[in-house]
């Protein structure tokens, strides 16, 4: 054999060697046509039992979890989703997609009890769309996620959404099909269950680095008598975390995510986060003689309330920490024996995503879709920690539950129970959290900068003996982020 043939042959056996695992890792990325839920990852118990002895032997589909049909609805609309050109106040014209012709969509209100019956027609969205009603504990059949709880409805088709307004709050709702375009581009909502007459509703959006409060761009005034009470209902529809905070007068953190805070405390000279697809409520009372500012993360786009001037401040260098404000009040939820424990470990290594190479986000080191499905049954008391070791930020969101924060860092919350649904989780960040399973379904737990959960950050919690035909991608083209 010459030399030349020997530095060939040795060329091509290190060629393979380096090769062949990028061929099998790139192999096995691949994400089929059609996968349902049901098989993605892998089974995580928590360490409780792997099948409920109330369903033993049989299987419930997702599909019954709904509201009765017979049950006449209170509040009846019905949304039409277009892709045309709108206008943002202040800005001008811009291309996405509406709801009844404007982004953000129609307001929705009830009041606390009543069937609310949402008809949902899409006239002209090309890749489908779905409604989730984000922060609502709605029935699983009305979750509304492409490929795990329906299929996304494509033009020309209908699907109607019924469930009962049993939390008061501040909520919202978003498409979540292909939810990482489809939300910046304009489909979404305000929700509100049970308003007062002195509530002024903030939804808060991007679209396209133009940031707006309820589609309009800059000063957005809202009247409000001096000596008032006004109830601020900010919701934060971005990737991002927001800080808000108020120039010319205290307030008062009233809710968070749909729950109220016990005994707030006033706040001076402090901001508070409210993170991507989470919702704060404050209470403001209007001074006499002058008007009241809202900064919305900074920028020109603010909301005033009152008549005449408004002082203009900058964002205050202390934040409210909810884990202390307010005080300690019972939360019915005993979790110091908790039927299940998970780890929900957020990292971030390289690999292939779907044939894609990249730097993609890992749950407990795995890549999507091979993360663990976290598995538990009606009734459980369920641990939960969540780690961040990424690099980044993550809005983690939990559908049809909400949680309470029992700890950051190791340190106990302390003040008012904190019950969220959307929970901000830093860099370097540890929460432990909790909830009682008991909204049998297939869920997703998926951090909420959409565009992370498009790059895999996404898994479910599944109740055992709980099945849904429904599968991502296939016929439909169900694509959930």
């Amino acid at each position: 054999m010459t030399g030349r043939r020997r530095r060939l042959l040795i060329g091509l056996a290190a060629a393979v060697v380096v090769l062949a695992p990028l061929a099998f890792f790139w192999q096995r990325s691949l994400v089929p046509g059609e996968l349902s839920p049901m098989t993605m990852g892998y089974a995580d118990y928590g360490g409780g039992p792997a099948t409920a002895a109330g369903h033993a032997g049989h299987e419930r589909d997702i599909k019954t979890f709904d509201v009765p049909t017979n049950r006449p609805a209170d509040v009846v609309v019905e949304l039409v989703a277009r892709a045309e050109r709108f206008d943002i106040a202040g800005r001008g014209p811009t291309e996405g997609y509406t709801l009844n012709h404007s982004s953000p969509g129609p307001r929705i209100t009830a009041k606390q009890g009543q069937l609310i019956q949402v008809t949902l027609r899409n006239e002209s969205v090309p890749d489908g769309i779905t409604l989730h009603w984000h922060g609502v504990d709605v029935p699983a059949a009305a979750d509304g996620v492409a490929g795990v709880t329906q299929d996304a409805v494509r033009p020309g088709q209908s699907f109607v959404y019924r469930f009962i307004a049993r939390d008061a709050g501040t909520y919202w709702y978003h498409s979540h099909q292909v939810s990482h375009e489809q939300v910046k581009k304009g489909l979404f909502g305000p929700l509100v269950i049970s308003p007062g007459p002195a509530d002024v509703v903030a939804a808060v959006h991007t679209y396209d680095k133009i940031r707006t409060v309820n589609g309009q761009y800059g000063e957005h005034r809202v009247d409000a008598a001096p000596g008032s009470v006004v109830r601020v209902r900010l919701i934060n529809t971005d990737n991002g975390p927001m800080a808000t905070w108020v120039d010319g007068a205290p307030y008062a953190v009233v809710s968070v995510d749909g729950t109220d805070v016990h005994e707030p405390g006033q706040v001076n000279g402090k901001s508070v986060l409210v993170t991507a697809g989470g919702r704060i409520d404050l209470r403001i009372r209007i001074p006499s003689g002058s008007a009241v500012r809202l900064g919305l993360g900074g920028g020109p786009t603010t909301l005033v309330l009152g008549a005449g001037d408004a002082p203009t401040g900058t964002e205050p260098a202390d934040r409210v920490d909810l884990l202390s404000y307010g005080t300690p009040a019972p939360t019915g939820l005993d979790a110091s024996s908790p039927d299940r424990r998970f780890e929900y470990r957020i990292g971030r290594r390289p690999g292939f995503l779907d044939g894609r190479p990249g730097l993609w986000w890992t749950i407990n080191g795995h890549l999507y879709p091979d993360g663990p499905m976290f598995m538990v049954a009606d009734g459980d008391v369920v641990v939960m920690t969540i780690k961040n070791t990424s690099g980044q930020v993550h809005p983690m969101h939990l559908h049809g539950h909400h949680v309470l924060v029992l700890s950051r860092d190791g340190v106990k919350a302390s003040g008012s129970p904190w019950w969220t649904d959307s929970l901000n989780v830093e860099d370097g960040e540890t929460f432990e959290i909790a909830f009682k399973a008991d909204n049998p379904g297939v869920w997703m737990d998926h951090c909420h900068n959409l565009d992370h959960a498009a790059q895999g950050l996404v898994t479910h919690l599944m109740y055992v003996g709980v099945n849904t035909p429904y599968k991502i991608g296939g016929t439909y083209d169900n694509e959930p982020e």
